[in-house]
């Protein structure tokens, strides 16, 4: 897992000096080394960071060019096909000069051209330069596992693993983009392809940009989730569920340093340790808990670590811990408003202590069905009676529906009208669910509606971002096993009926568990990674934060309505505006 940074000057050569500073804000992502290269007519440079898993020798070391250094790649992430599509190119009389999963991009390029990457089964963001076609490629895996932006304007394109590299650039400028600004005040989160600075933009999960040496660009999507309506059996269906998830897991295990697991002790997180039992892994396992919380998942996560006796290590987070939010937002360079960030930040430093890598249960929900708001509330008897004995999958799952139970907090165009200082209104875009509609798919059946705007929506643009960039803060990789592009395909190709059931969440994972882990975690409701909700209640502190800060001095919010959120003890909205303004200090 590494951090890359790229730029193609137009008329005049790359000043060396500033790109090197550019490349060194990606330390954290890769403190094991870094790399260069610049083009003869040093209009073009590249730049890596290395954190190194696999294949640790200099042999390993990027930027990695192809026999005659016509080609080179810049890549963040792991590939995990990479030992089967390296025999296959070896048969086609490609030759390899190291161990690195990487490597197989570059001699992939060669033979099968920008198509190789339908070929990768991982998580990735990565760019080649062909200087025979004159062209730069820039490409992000299937679920937006792993980041990468850009910026361009009439002399100069830049990308970066994340946006700090980019604007370190003195010729960049910053400006504040208002209207992601409301986006995220709608979703927590700035959705793509927009970032919170205007000419800066995110490349979407699943395209690739092709850029030549002019500068003229094409954005192409490379892979679109299908789904069909196919109906199996459950024994099928669970035999299945076990084989994809038990080689994801295998692969995901590939590594030339120790792989650590995130437990909760959940259904997720203990699966992942249940597989890596079965595949006889030293299984190395951590865990955080709340103060003070009788619900606190880290005594779960020590049921499940001591029924599989892994090495565990636990922590707990206390209220002291908010004073990590401006280091935060330094590392998530946008906004996110999750309220799982410090959580998942504190546990990334904790695991960094012991591990490189760790596996994670993110994607799960997703295409298990195990969030709450993939089963509605109950109806009348004789209505649920008729529904339950149709597996539910029937529901109509509407596109507001989806943004109710998005919330947390949620702004309507109103709500924005009321917050923001009456300069700002004419930011707000005229449809503020633009993004929820843009991924709402009215021809899926039943609950997938919901599912696929989950997979594009909360989990590609929240959970993945927060995951990525509160690990990649602490040198730790995160590799997420249900997240593989087949298993997912294969639970679209079916109806819902098939493998959604009202009364147990996720059917086909826990059939797969149910003998194997303990009934207090098997019987154990859902639960996010977000501690007690007493834990974001100190209206104290959202008013030492608010009260004279940015929002309000520089006239981005009105106080009479910050007034009101704090009288209305409105947390959700709160916790929103604080985020906000750690970020505005840090970066604006």
């Amino acid at each position: 897992m590494c951090g890359i940074v790229g730029q193609l000057n137009f008329n005049e050569p790359v000043n060396e000096r500033v790109f090197r500073q550019m490349n060194n804000t990606l330390a954290h992502r890769g403190p094991d080394g870094e790399g260069y290269y610049f083009s003869t007519d040093k209009k073009i440079a590249l730049g890596h960071r290395r954190l190194a898993l696999i294949d640790l020798s200099e042999n390993g070391a990027q930027p990695m060019p192809n026999e005659d250094k016509t080609i080179w790649l810049i890549c963040n992430g792991e590939i995990y096909n990479y030992i089967e599509l390296r025999d296959e190119l070896k048969k086609q009389g490609h030759r390899f000069k190291s161990g690195s999963d990487s490597e197989v991009i570059v001699h992939g390029y060669e033979q099968w051209g920008i198509e190789v990457v339908q070929k990768l089964k991982g998580m990735f963001a990565f760019s080649l330069l062909d200087e025979r076609k004159q062209k730069i490629f820039l490409v992000r895996d299937r679920f937006g596992i792993k980041p990468l932006y850009y910026y361009h304007d009439q002399n100069r394109f830049l990308f970066g693993s994340e946006i700090k590299a980019i604007i370190n650039n003195p010729a960049v400028v910053r400006e504040l983009d208002i209207s992601s600004m409301c986006d995220y005040l709608v979703y927590r989160y700035i959705p793509n392809p927009k970032s919170i600075w205007k000419r800066i933009s995110k490349l979407p999960p699943a395209h690739y940009l092709e850029v030549n040496f002019n500068g003229i660009m094409k954005l192409n999507e490379y892979w679109r989730l299908q789904a069909e309506n196919r109906k199996i059996n459950e024994k099928e269906l669970i035999e299945q569920v076990n084989e994809m998830l038990s080689n994801s897991v295998h692969t995901h295990l590939r590594s030339d340093v120790p792989v650590g697991t995130f437990l909760s002790g959940g259904y997720d997180s203990s699966a992942l340790v249940f597989y890596q039992n079965k595949l006889n892994h030293n299984t190395i396992t951590f865990s955080a808990g709340f103060d003070n919380w009788e619900e606190s998942e880290h005594r779960y996560a020590e049921m499940v670590a001591g029924e599989f006796k892994t090495k565990h290590f636990s922590t707990v987070i206390g209220q002291d811990s908010f004073d990590v939010m401006e280091k935060l937002m330094y590392y998530y360079d946008e906004p996110l408003g999750d309220i799982s960030i410090i959580p998942t930040f504190l546990i990334s430093k904790f695991a960094a202590c012991q591990v490189k890598t760790v596996m994670s249960g993110e994607g799960a929900d997703e295409i298990f069905c195990g969030y709450s708001w993939h089963t509605p509330p109950k109806k009348d008897f004789v209505t649920q009676f008729f529904l339950d004995s149709l597996n539910t999958s029937f529901y109509d799952y509407s596109q507001e529906q989806y943004a109710s139970v998005m919330a947390m907090g949620r702004f309507t165009f109103q709500g924005l009208a009321d917050l923001l200082d009456e300069d700002l209104g004419r930011f707000i875009p005229e449809y503020p669910d633009w993004f929820y509609k843009k991924n709402y798919n009215e021809n899926l059946h039943g609950v997938k509606k919901f599912q696929y705007a989950d997979l594009k929506a909360f989990m590609g643009e929240l959970i993945l971002t927060k995951v990525d960039r509160a690990s990649m803060a602490n040198s730790l990789e995160v590799r997420v096993p249900f997240l593989d592009h087949e298993l997912v395909e294969f639970i679209f190709q079916l109806h819902p009926g098939s493998y959604f059931r009202r009364k147990k969440r996720k059917f086909p994972l826990y059939e797969n568990i149910k003998n194997h882990l303990p009934s207090k975690i098997l019987n154990r409701p859902k639960q996010g990674f977000v501690g007690p909700d007493t834990f974001y209640m100190n209206y104290k502190w959202y008013e030492d934060v608010i009260r004279n800060g940015k929002l309000l001095k520089e006239k981005f919010i009105r106080e009479e309505k910050f007034n009101e959120m704090l009288e209305q003890k409105d947390h959700w909205r709160l916790w929103k505006l604080a985020v906000l303004e750690f970020w505005l200090r840090n970066w604006n």
